[in-house]
């Protein structure tokens, strides 16, 4: 056994980065939770040996080089720049972010006890999701691959509805860093550990039994549309009728529904353009069948003089929620005097979208007061429970055609999943080309769509009311536990350094007392 672990710490560059690598097969599709355990475990080992940036980037380029590699497929697809460009691009990008594993790693070089098991249970976990969380908002946030979201299925999960996804991703690292105290040759520390695992699981296996909203009111039915139309032909203007075709005979097939949805940016149009000659006589026959219609659009906005990605309602009455958290590079181009030059002389497809003065989280359409948020918004857990505790139930709209059939859509189906457990809300996801999916407050997908086909998903949801402990005090809860946890870790390593130190000067004076008899 010494012999294989002495070659695994010989060769630990290459082991952090496998270790990321198989990290991405505990996210969706392949949903092996428990890798998301073994993987940063495997890293914590490394980092007791040899703490540093280096062990913690390899560790980030394994995982979010396998677990974004979508981001090819959509440059590659839709940039017309060849092959090289695009791998060069996914991977400055996959680099840049490996960097923050990269401070992780760094930060356990100086912040580290000496004591192992201050490192494992208190320090490491505590820098772990300390990054993650600054990952979510550094340049707008990527917090894609959050670790937290691959326990969505596990005992794990139940501690989302009461600190968040971050929470979530605490408890996961706490018991990486209980499995390697595991290896330790103490029988009572491995006894320790064990029943420390045991009771992480268990206390987050009974949390996910309560039951922190409640429903009121009568079911809704509600139809979700998936299109699937193209990504490469959808913006194409003779494109533009048989979209509306499409998506218009699908509706007054399923006008019995109450609420029905179309995806983000379901028109490939402007909504002023369309109003008078589509959407009213549509929405007189919506007002027929007491129906209402929430689609995806794009808005002039006259006043500031750009383009709003948004969703409007329309039915009993209309509505309009504008998306406040764009994408950079996609939705809109940051730092325009560094990146523009660059830009130009590609053909990435870009937008040039504004933001809304008089945002609001939320929408009232056909009488319930709906959640909204638009694809990539659903990221941001701190964002969505602003709609709380209005919001009866939750949208998202999205997609994700951009990046075919490839990691992303399942990954993004389980970030909405979690979205929904902790705000203790229905959620229903509708997506141009899949997976589209009516999400329970739990979490649970109660129905889904399959991907790349036209499909319309019917089904009913409850509107829901009460607040999750999240929805009441956001990520400051979950913050102030990991500052703290921090805290004690640094106290006990200051005190063992002073520990030591008094051990040494009396073994000093012992050896002069020695010699001067």
């Amino acid at each position: 056994m010494q012999p294989v672990i002495s070659t695994l710490r010989h060769h630990s560059g290459l082991v952090a980065f496998l270790a990321g690598a198989s990290t991405t097969l505990a996210f969706a599709p392949i949903s092996l939770f428990p890798l998301a355990l073994f993987g940063p475990a495997v890293l914590f080992w490394l980092l007791l040996e040899r703490p540093g940036f280096r062990t913690g980037f390899l560790y980030g380029l394994g995982l979010m080089g396998s677990g974004i590699s979508w981001l090819y497929v959509s440059i590659e697809q839709f940039g017309e720049l060849g092959t090289v460009i695009p791998i060069l691009l996914t991977f400055a990008f996959v680099a840049f972010v490996a960097q923050l594993y990269g401070l992780f790693g760094w930060l356990c070089l100086q912040l580290g006890a000496r004591q192992t098991s201050h490192n494992l249970l208190l320090i490491y976990p505590a820098l772990w999701v300390l990054v993650e969380w600054l990952r979510s908002w550094v340049l707008t946030g990527f917090p894609w691959l959050s670790l937290g979201y691959s326990q969505i299925d596990s005992p794990l999960a139940g501690y989302a509805p009461l600190l968040g996804l971050f929470a979530v991703s605490w408890a996961a690292t706490l018991c990486a860093g209980l499995l390697v105290t595991l290896l330790t040759p103490s029988t009572r520390i491995r006894a320790a550990s064990l029943a420390g695992l045991i009771l992480i699981g268990g206390l987050g296996g009974l949390l996910r039994h309560i039951e922190w909203s409640s429903s009121h009111g009568e079911p809704i039915k509600v139809a979700l549309i998936q299109g699937n139309i193209p990504q490469k032909i959808k913006w194409n203007p003779e494109q533009l009728m048989p979209t509306l075709q499409l998506f218009s005979n699908l509706t007054m097939q399923h006008q019995d529904a109450d609420l029905i949805i179309w995806p983000e940016t379901a028109v490939p149009g402007l909504f002023y353009r369309l109003d008078a000659e589509f959407f009213q006589p549509l929405e007189q026959l919506l007002q027929e069948s007491n129906s209402s219609l929430l689609f995806g659009v794009v808005l002039l906005d006259k006043k500031q003089q750009g383009y709003q990605n948004a969703m409007v309602g329309i039915g009993a009455n209309r509505a309009i929620y504008t998306k406040q958290h764009l994408v950079p590079f996609t939705e809109y181009l940051p730092l325009k005097p560094l990146f523009g030059p660059i830009v130009e002389h590609f053909t990435i497809p870009m937008s040039n979208f504004t933001l809304h003065a008089d945002w609001q989280p939320t929408i009232k359409l056909g009488g319930y007061t709906i959640g909204m948020s638009i694809c990539y918004e659903d990221a941001f857990g701190s964002e969505m429970i602003r709609a709380l505790p209005d919001a009866e139930f939750l949208v998202n709209t999205s997609n994700d055609a951009w990046f075919g059939d490839s990691l992303a859509p399942h990954q993004h189906l389980e970030i909405a999943r979690m979205r929904a457990l902790e705000a203790g809300r229905y959620l229903l996801r509708g997506t141009n080309t899949g997976i589209s999916a009516i999400i329970g407050p739990q979490g649970e997908i109660v129905q889904r769509s399959p991907l790349l086909e036209e499909h319309v998903l019917r089904g009913e949801i409850e509107p829901m009311s009460g607040l999750t402990p999240y929805a009441r005090i956001g990520d400051w809860g979950i913050l102030l536990l990991l500052f703290g946890t921090l805290s004690t870790g640094l106290f006990f390593r200051s005190t063992g350094h002073l520990y030591l130190f008094w051990v040494r000067q009396i073994e000093i004076q012992n050896l002069q007392e020695q010699g001067a008899k």
